[in-house]
């Protein structure tokens, strides 16, 4: 009975692990071409994606029971980082601006700067 649900768990890992396949995709980077006034517009993002997985088997206490199982999870995450512009047969790459990251990058900058004006007032002598 245990070896018929870990073939089941195992059959869906697999299929996990498949399915990362068609989501880790050059159509993912790349999306479709954009036609405007004769202006072909390619938006492109970023993909990045991570998985881990695990399983095992075991008793209760005291030797009491048993059981075992397998799991798997997946994720993925895209951030647009800027368009391909074709126009009259030229290509010219037009990036974008990452406000949020802009914002956090001052705010850890604002930190560390904060926290060095403390270690420096807290050194002076009286």
């Amino acid at each position: 009975m245990v070896a018929g649900r870990l073939d089941e768990s195992r059959d869906s890992v697999l299929d996990n692990i498949r399915g990362t396949h068609d989501a880790i995709s050059v159509k993912r980077v790349f999306g479709d071409p954009v036609v405007l006034d004769g202006v072909t517009i390619i938006p492109v993002a970023r993909v990045a994606g991570g998985a881990g997985g695990g399983g095992g088997e075991g008793t209760g206490p005291g030797d009491q029971g048993g059981g075992g199982g397998l799991g798997t999870a997946f994720g993925i995450g895209a951030h647009p980082v800027g368009v391909y512009e074709v126009r009259d047969g030229e290509v010219s790459w037009n990036p974008t601006i990452d406000v949020n990251r802009i914002v956090r990058g001052g705010q850890v900058l604002g930190g560390i700067a904060a926290v060095c004006i403390a270690l420096v007032f807290l050194r002076r002598p009286l």
